[in-house]
């Protein structure tokens, strides 16, 4: 067997067993592009063989979405189909995983109009609202990954001949999900261990706000009472451990919606809506947004922040040391799953109901009074580099350090 058809494999294992934790007699669900049909084979047969009872793929093409937004009426991209929203409610009430691997070219959209590219951002952000509580409170098992297309290699390696593009994007992505270790599986529980235990350090410092310095940023972010830092692994509502990202190398938690002021500065590009934004600044007042600029992808970010009223607020902030091995790969992506794993990142939009104690079981009504915010929508951006300072601010105004030329300080 070729190494890469090993890596392959250990790659198909890991998002089994570790992604989504298959457990027996469970479905699974594949949202994926015909780019990763290989691959996706693979993961199914793995699924059936730690005893998946149903396996369903839904399978999407860039170049038929790319067409949509080319030549369908305006009226196409303001309505869902309801009976989709409702398929994955009921395999999600029945206890069901869910895996995303991704693939799609991060230019996939250029030059659409913009419009059309909100408007169908918002309509179904609204029909899977629903869905999304589901997932976005661990009720049940998930897991996004990766796989590489042609176009998505070529941005990521423009200089390399257009045999060697898609060979070294898969080689970036299994050293990224540790799939080229002897082991994977045993490498993964030894990372979530070294991610808890910053993440029991910050629980027990249990820190008021925290204040970001770095070229171009000055920000202040308060944290809510009764905020968890989280990191790597994850529970569901069954008590079933599973791995929502691979790769993370974050921990995480909630920001209070009305406790960030300041600007803050992006250090790599975002890809959204199938567009690039890039160098770009957005400034806070009491949480929320008053102000962006961006060089490349102005207009995209502009109607990002306008896709609902909880889109002008954060959701999320994460803390990624600079020493990342995604940053020491240096391979920009251009793609959030893996860039956000090699900086500090914050997230535009809703927050996550387990990043607060008692967060699973609340209403949303409950979470909004405990400072969390409510949006359809949930974007990472990437603000860390090796000039980023943080400190921990206590209740009584000390500081201390957390982070210091973008590593851990403790």
């Amino acid at each position: 067997m070729s190494n890469f058809q090993q890596n392959l494999e250990k790659y198909a294992d890991l998002a089994v067993q570790v992604g989504v934790n298959v457990q027996k007699g469970q479905t699974l669900v594949i949202n994926t592009s015909i780019d990763a049909a290989e691959f996706v084979r693979l993961v199914v047969k793995k699924a059936y063989e730690v005893g998946a009872k149903h396996v369903y793929v839904n399978w999407n093409d860039d170049v038929v979405n790319r067409t949509k937004y080319d030549l369908a009426p305006d009226e196409a991209f303001q309505e869902f189909p309801q009976w989709k929203a409702r398929e994955v409610e009921e395999l999600a009430e029945g206890g069901a995983a869910f895996m995303s691997i991704v693939s799609s070219s991060p230019d996939l959209l250029k030059g659409v109009d913009p419009d059309r590219i909100s408007n169908f951002q918002k309509v179904a952000g609204k029909a899977m609202s629903k869905y999304r509580q589901f997932i976005q409170s661990d009720k049940v098992s998930w897991c996004v990954l990766a796989a590489p297309s042609k176009d998505w290699a070529a941005k990521v390696f423009p200089d390399a001949s257009e045999e060697e593009q898609v060979d070294l994007l898969w080689d970036a992505i299994f050293k990224a999900v540790r799939a080229d270790q002897a082991d994977p599986v045993q490498a993964w529980k030894d990372h979530d261990a070294t991610l808890h235990e910053k993440v029991a350090y910050l629980n027990d410092k249990n820190y008021q706000k925290l204040h970001y310095t770095a070229p171009g940023t000055d920000l202040t972010i308060e944290l809510p009472k009764g905020h968890l830092w989280v990191g790597a692994g994850s529970v569901n509502e069954q008590g079933v451990e599973f791995m929502a990202n691979m790769p993370t190398e974050e921990v995480f938690t909630v920001p209070l919606k009305t406790g960030v002021n300041g600007t803050v500065s992006s250090t790599k590009p975002l890809s959204y809506g199938g567009n690039v934004i890039d160098n770009f600044t957005i400034t806070f007042e009491n949480g929320r947004i008053v102000d962006v600029k961006a060089e490349e992808g102005e207009e995209i970010l502009k109607r990002l922040v306008d896709t609902d009223e909880g889109s002008h607020y954060l959701g999320e902030i994460a803390l990624v040391p600079h020493k990342s091995p995604i940053s020491q790969s240096n391979v920009l992506f251009y793609n959030t799953l893996f860039d956000e794993n090699a900086s500090n990142h914050l997230a535009i939009g809703n927050a996550y109901a387990f990043c607060i104690e008692g967060g699973k079981k609340m209403s949303q009504e409950e979470l909004d009074e405990n400072g969390l915010n409510n949006s359809i929508t949930h974007v990472d951006f990437m603000i860390g580099s090796d000039k980023m300072n943080i400190n921990g601010i206590k209740e009584d105004g000390t500081e201390e350090p957390v982070f210091r030329d973008g590593g851990w300080a403790f």
